[in-house]
């Protein structure tokens, strides 16, 4: 074989060798680009769920936020409202945190620009601080071996709690005695707020704090201290609560007489369920509330023979009564004469026939108009709302003003509100269709109309019941916990006991 054809033969060796080995290299190069575009394509799919789950969260945010700032149906109880409130931020919060998520852990972009973040309240200066030094593990430098010096600190707060720390207050006697003359010398034992009893005042507070203001039932107060180790029964929780409420009687009695020195008062009404062991089930009975007006009172006659008060009183008082009857008003007054806002409640009257002055209340005769505004967008209830609104814009612009002051504006801004009001309404009766909504509204409002007039009569007078209403409302709360048990007497020995079906009741 000659040269050539050997040199020939090489060449096409070497060819497909050459030919085999860029085979081989564009297969891996298709795996390679095979598994690129699937992992492009698994990519694609994860943003493109993503900016749906995006989306999604985006439109639910802006949903549950119009549904937070919408308008309040003033029906709703305001503390039912609160509670509506708080999970509606609680949903928020949560939504926010997941679109937060979600757009952190994708490049695509976001529909709508970010909000601008809240500025966070700092932290109460005056709550204690446990401190905690985070330092290095290493205080040379890793890289020369110098001594690492300090040029600031960064720090951060946060609010802690710890649970509620039970403890035991043991108070010794010692019993000092005269070796000659063997006298005994010892400190008197404290009186205590229950004779032989193992509960001191701190644990007594936080049991009645937790029962009437926080609403928490006994048998829930039962299983936290069972938590902590301390066996309590419910009935002994229940006996201390009536003792204590028979060592507050005097203090009750001084605010009574406190509050009563005042010129102003406000006061309502409001249903509570009281147990009937004899019946074998509830009776309705009645916690009426009183409170001082807000602005000070340095005129008027208050109760006979009592020091006048130039300051606001901040006292509620609830007084419970078997019944509504006007004569437990009448009784918790006594001999008291002044201004009483109260609502459209008969067993008021007879106050006024004795000396008391009557004043309205504009937000129950607003709320009347609204009703009917609601039920049957009348635009005759929505200009009464109006009217009522500007009375309430001229009273907002009088807050800060002397009593003296705010009469003098009232009788020159106010009565022509107030005259021009009347002549509207005074007209609109005969036109109005009868047993309306609307009907009601103007009949009340010109059947009060001697008391909600009387607001201008005098810079002190408030021209609504509603902080009196505001104090009231959280016993709205605890009916859904616990009935009411009420000691008559100091003989009556209190328990509570549990139903079937959990509630608890106190029996009195």
């Amino acid at each position: 074989m000659d040269e050539a054809a050997l040199n020939a033969i090489t060449d096409t060796d070497a060819l497909r060798a050459l030919v085999r080995e860029q085979m081989v290299k564009l297969v891996r190069h298709q795996e390679v680009i095979s598994q690129h575009e699937l992992t492009i394509a698994r990519r694609d799919h994860e943003i493109a769920y993503k900016t749906a789950k995006i989306d999604k969260l985006t439109h639910e945010l802006a949903r549950l936020r119009r549904v937070q700032f919408s308008a309040k149906s003033e029906r709703m109880n305001p503390e039912q409202r609160e509670l509506f409130d708080e999970t509606m931020v609680a949903d928020i919060a949560a939504v926010e945190a997941k679109l937060g998520a979600l757009q952190d852990s994708t490049s695509a972009p976001s529909p709508k620009p970010p909000r601008a973040k809240p500025v966070r309240r700092a932290l109460p200066p005056e709550l204690p601080r446990e401190v905690t030094v985070h330092m290095p593990e290493q205080c040379d430098c890793a890289s020369c071996g110098s001594a690492l010096t300090q040029i600031g600190t960064h720090a951060s707060e946060k609010l802690d709690v710890k649970p509620p720390v039970f403890f035991v207050r043991r108070d010794e006697y010692p019993q000092l005695a005269c070796p000659h003359c063997e006298t005994i010398v010892a400190e008197p034992v404290a009186p205590a707020l229950i004779d032989r009893g193992q509960a001191a005042p701190g644990l007594l507070a936080q049991i009645t704090i937790q029962k009437y203001a926080d609403h928490l039932p006994l048998y829930r107060q039962e299983a936290i201290l069972a938590r902590h180790g301390i066996t309590l029964a419910r009935s002994t929780l229940a006996e201390w609560l009536g003792h204590v409420g028979l060592r507050l009687q005097p203090l009750v009695d001084a605010l009574r007489a406190k509050l009563l020195t005042v010129d102003i008062l406000h006061a309502d009404e409001t249903p509570v369920a009281q147990l009937d062991p004899g019946a074998g089930k509830t009776k309705r009975a009645y916690l009426f509330a009183y409170a001082g007006h807000g602005w000070p009172s340095d005129a008027g006659a208050g109760c006979a023979g009592a020091a006048r008060s130039p300051e606001p009183q901040p006292i509620v008082i609830f007084d419970y009564c078997p019944s509504r009857a006007g004569k437990h008003a009448a009784d918790f007054l006594g001999e008291w004469q002044g201004a009483l806002m109260v609502d459209d409640y008969g067993g008021y009257k007879a106050l006024f026939a004795h000396g008391i002055t009557e004043l309205g209340c504009w937000a129950h005769a607003r709320r009347k108009f609204f009703d009917a505004h609601k039920a049957s967008g009348s635009p005759v209830a929505k200009e009464a709302l109006q009217h009522i609104g500007a009375l309430y814009a001229i009273e907002a612009s009088l807050r800060d003003l002397t009593p003296e002051a705010r009469g003098r504006e009232r009788r020159r801004r106010l009565v022509p509100k107030l005259d021009a009001l009347k002549r509207w309404l005074d007209e609109l009766q005969p036109k109005v269709l009868g047993n309306t909504g609307l009907d009601k509204a103007v009949n009340y409002t010109l059947k009060r109309w001697n008391a909600l007039a009387r607001v201008a009569d005098d810079g002190r007078y408030p021209i609504d019941n509603n902080p009196i209403e505001n104090a009231i409302r959280p016993i709205a709360i605890g009916r859904n916990y616990a009935q009411l048990g009420i000691m008559h007497s100091p003989t009556v020995r209190v328990a509570e006991t549990q139903d079937r079906r959990g509630p608890q009741r106190l029996r009195a």
